[in-house]
C-alpha cells in the first residue's frame, strides 16, 4: 500500500513538471517565434505563459492586428513599450487620435493602419516626426469622418521626416489639398521612394506634381528639384485619365516599371479630359515598363475610352513588346485586331485582363497556341461575344492558375470541359455564365487537387446537384481542397444543397450565398455543425459567411451564430431587417466579428495589399479575440438570450 502511495506521488510530481517549468528565457525564445494569435492562445492556458507573453510583447518585432479591430482599452496591453518593434499592422476603425502614441515608434520600419476614419492629420504629422526609419507606410481612410481634416503641413511633415520611405499607400482623398501646395510638398519626399499608391487624386494634381515648374506665379522662377526620381510603381485612382497626365508620367518617371491608372467619370469626358490614341503613344517612352493597367470604371456612369481604337493599341503594342502584365478596361472601340496585336507583340506576357471588351471575339484566341506565351493569369470580364471556342483555345496555356470569365454569358458546359484539363488552376470565376450541374462535374478532379477558389454567382441553371457534382458525397478517398466558394444569386439552391456541402467536409473558409431566396435557417444550422475532420468539435473553418437577403433566414439563425459555433468567423453578411435587435446583440456578443447589414461585399481582399497580411490559423478558437476579451463572453451571451426571450414573448 505504501509503495502504491509513493508511486502515485511520483506520478503526480511528474505531471506537475510541464512546459511551464522550463526556464523563462527558453519559454520566451519559443513563444517569440509564434504569431500574435498563437501567442495569445498559449497565454490563455496558465499564469506562467500569460506572464511570459506579457514579457515577450516588450521585444516582439512584429505585431499584426488586422483580423480584429481593437478598442483603445484592448490595444494598450498588446502594445507595451517595445524598442524592437519594426512591423505594426492595425485595423483602426475603433480608434482615434488618442491611439497615435501607441503607433508612432522610432523603431518601426513597416506601418499599416487601416480604417483611420476618426483620425486627423495629426497622425501624418506624428509619423513624420517620430518614425524616421520607416520603409513602408499604409494609411487608409484618414479623416473620412466629418469634422476631421488633414492640413498640408501634416503631409509635408510626413514626407520630410520619413526619408527612408520606399513604399507609400495614401488610401484617402488627397484632392482636397490646394494643388500648388500639394505639388510643392512632394519635393520633400524621399528619393528612395519606389512605390506610390493614392486612392483618389485629380489628374491635374498629378500633372502639376510631376511637372518641372511650380504652380502659382510666385514660384514660376524657381525650378523644382526632381520629384520621385526612383519611382518604379505608381497606382492612382483619378477623376479622368488624360493624354496630358499619361504623357507627364511617362516623360518624368524614367524608372517606372509598373503603371496602374483607374478612373470613374461622373460625366462623359471632353476631348481635353480624355485619353486618346495620341496619349497611348507616350506610354513606355523609356522602355522599362513591365506592367500596365488602364481601366475606366463604370461605377458612376456607363462610359468608355471612346477616343481610342485599334490604331492607338497597335502603336502602343510596338513600344510594349517587353510587357509582362497588361490590364485594359473600357476600350469599346478596340476590335480583335488591336487585342490580337498585344498577344502577338508581347512575348513575355504572363498576365492579361480585359474588361468591357465589347468587340472582343473568339478570333483573338484561335491561334494563341502558335505564340510563345505562357499565360498564368487571364481575365476576360464582360466580354459577351466570347463563346466556348475561345476558352477551348485559351486552355492550351496549361500553366493557367487564375481564370476570370465573369459575365461572359455565352459560356457553357463545353468551356468547363476544356477548363478541367488545366492541371494548375487555382482560381476560377464564372459569374453569370450558362453552365449547368452536369458541366460543374467536369471540375470535380480539379476541386480535389488544385482548385481553391470558385465563383458561380448568378449562374441561374445551377441547383443543389452542383454541390455533389463538384465535391462528391463526402465519402470518397480524395478530399476537396476548395477554400472559397461563391454560390450567390442561385434561385434553385436550397438548404439541401448546403447540407450536402457540410457533409463534404470541404475546408471552406469563405462562403457567399447572398440573394438565394430558398436558403434558410437549416443551412445556418448545418454550417454551424460542419466538421472539417473527425478531431474537431464544431470544426467549422468559415471566416467569411455572406447570407445577405437570403429569403428564408429568420431570427432563429442568430442563435446558431453565437459562440461556440463558427469559432473563426470574421465577416458576416445578413439582412438587418430580419431582426435589428438580434443583429445588434450579435455584434455586441462578438465584437470582433464584422457584421454587414447593407449588402456590402465582405472580406479582406477589398483592402489587402499583401499576401502576408492575412494567414489562416488552424486553432479551434480565435485565440487573439479570446485573449483580449478575457472571459467576457458570458455577459454577451446573456444579452443574446434576453433578445431570444423578448422574441418569444412577442410571438
Amino acid at each position: 500500500m505504501e509503495n502504491q502511495i509513493e508511486e502515485d506521488d511520483e506520478e503526480r510530481g511528474e505531471r506537475k513538471l510541464g512546459l511551464e517549468q522550463l526556464p523563462t528565457a527558453l519559454l520566451a525564445t519559443i513563444m517569440a517565434k509564434l504569431d500574435m494569435a498563437s501567442i495569445c492562445s498559449v497565454a490563455s492556458t496558465c499564469r506562467t505563459f500569460k506572464s511570459c507573453a506579457s514579457h515577450i510583447l516588450t521585444f516582439l518585432p512584429t505585431v499584426h492586428l488586422l483580423d480584429v479591430a481593437p478598442s483603445m482599452d484592448l490595444l494598450a496591453p498588446l502594445l507595451p513599450p517595445n524598442h524592437y518593434l519594426n512591423s505594426l499592422k492595425v485595423d483602426c476603425c475603433r480608434l482615434d487620435d488618442s491611439a497615435i502614441q501607441h503607433f508612432v515608434r522610432p523603431s518601426l520600419q513597416e506601418l499599416f493602419l487601416h480604417n483611420c476614419n476618426d483620425f486627423s492629420g495629426k497622425l501624418l504629422f506624428e509619423i513624420g516626426a517620430q518614425c524616421r526609419d520607416l520603409r513602408s507606410l499604409y494609411l487608409g481612410s484618414v479623416s473620412d469622418k466629418r469634422g476631421r481634416a488633414i492640413h498640408i503641413s501634416d503631409l509635408e511633415e510626413l514626407l520630410r521626416g520619413c526619408q527612408e520611405l520606399e513604399t507609400l499607400y495614401l488610401m484617402f482623398d488627397v484632392s482636397t489639398f490646394l494643388r500648388h501646395n500639394f505639388a510643392r510638398a512632394w519635393t520633400l519626399a524621399s528619393e528612395k521612394l519606389t512605390s506610390l499608391e493614392i486612392s483618389y487624386i485629380s489628374s491635374v494634381m498629378v500633372t502639376e506634381l510631376l511637372s518641372p515648374t511650380a504652380g502659382p506665379d510666385q514660384f514660376l522662377q524657381h525650378v523644382q528639384p526632381s520629384v520621385l526620381p526612383n519611382l518604379q510603381k505608381l497606382n492612382l485612382s483619378v477623376d479622368y485619365i488624360t493624354d496630358t497626365m499619361v504623357s507627364t508620367i511617362s516623360q518624368n518617371l524614367t524608372t517606372l516599371t509598373h503603371l496602374d491608372l483607374r478612373d470613374a467619370p461622373i460625366i462623359e469626358p471632353r476631348v481635353t479630359f480624355d485619353l486618346t490614341n495620341n496619349g497611348l503613344q507616350h506610354i513606355n517612352q523609356h522602355g522599362k515598363l513591365k506592367h500596365l493597367s488602364l481601366v475606366r470604371s463604370q461605377e458612376f456612369l456607363v462610359t468608355y475610352f471612346r477616343r481610342i481604337n485599334d490604331l492607338g493599341i497597335l502603336m502602343m503594342s510596338d513600344k510594349c513588346s517587353s510587357m509582362e502584365s497588361i490590364c485594359l478596361g473600357g476600350f469599346c472601340r478596340v476590335t480583335d485586331t488591336g487585342f490580337r496585336a498585344i498577344l502577338h507583340s508581347c512575348s513575355n506576357l504572363y498576365k492579361i485582363k480585359i474588361s468591357h471588351g465589347i468587340q472582343l471575339t473568339d478570333l483573338v484566341f484561335l491561334d494563341i497556341s502558335a505564340t510563345p506565351l505562357a499565360l498564368t493569369h487571364v481575365g476576360l470580364r464582360w466580354c459577351n461575344l466570347l463563346t466556348n471556342l475561345a476558352v477551348t483555345h485559351l486552355t492550351s496555356n496549361l500553366d493557367l492558375t487564375v481564370l476570370d470569365l465573369r459575365d461572359c454569358r455565352s459560356l457553357g458546359d463545353e468551356a468547363l470541359l476544356a477548363i478541367s484539363a488545366l492541371p494548375k488552376l487555382a482560381s476560377l470565376l464564372l459569374d453569370g455564365s450558362d453552365i449547368s450541374d452536369a458541366g460543374i462535374s467536369y471540375l470535380k478532379e480539379r476541386a480535389s487537387t488544385s482548385l481553391t477558389s470558385l465563383s458561380v454567382r448568378g449562374c441561374k441553371r445551377l441547383s443543389d446537384k452542383c454541390i455533389t457534382a463538384l465535391l462528391g458525397s463526402g465519402g470518397g478517398s480524395s478530399k476537396p481542397v476548395l477554400q472559397e466558394l461563391d454560390l450567390s444569386n442561385l434561385p434553385n439552391l436550397t438548404d439541401n444543397g448546403v447540407l450536402l456541402l457540410a457533409k463534404s467536409r470541404a475546408p471552406i473558409c469563405e462562403l457567399r450565398m447572398r440573394q438565394c431566396p430558398l436558403i434558410g435557417d437549416t443551412s445556418v444550422m448545418a454550417l454551424a455543425s460542419m466538421q472539417v475532420d473527425d478531431e474537431r468539435w464544431h470544426g467549422n473553418s468559415l471566416r467569411v459567411l455572406d447570407l445577405f437577403n437570403c429569403g428564408r433566414v429568420t431570427a432563429l439563425s442568430f442563435r446558431w451564430l453565437k459562440k461556440p459555433y463558427f469559432p473563426r468567423l470574421k465577416w458576416l453578411g445578413v439582412t438587418g431587417s430580419v431582426n435589428r435587435d438580434m443583429v445588434d446583440a450579435l455584434a455586441r456578443s462578438r465584437p470582433y466579428l464584422h457584421v454587414a447589414c447593407r449588402g456590402e461585399e465582405l472580406g479582406t481582399g477589398l483592402w489587402d495589399h499583401s499576401d502576408s497580411f492575412y494567414s489562416y490559423d488552424n486553432e479551434e478558437m480565435d485565440e487573439l479575440e479570446r485573449y483580449i476579451l478575457d472571459g467576457n463572453d458570458d455577459i454577451s451571451d446573456e444579452e443574446m438570450a434576453d433578445v431570444d426571450d423578448i422574441d418569444e414573448l412577442e410571438e
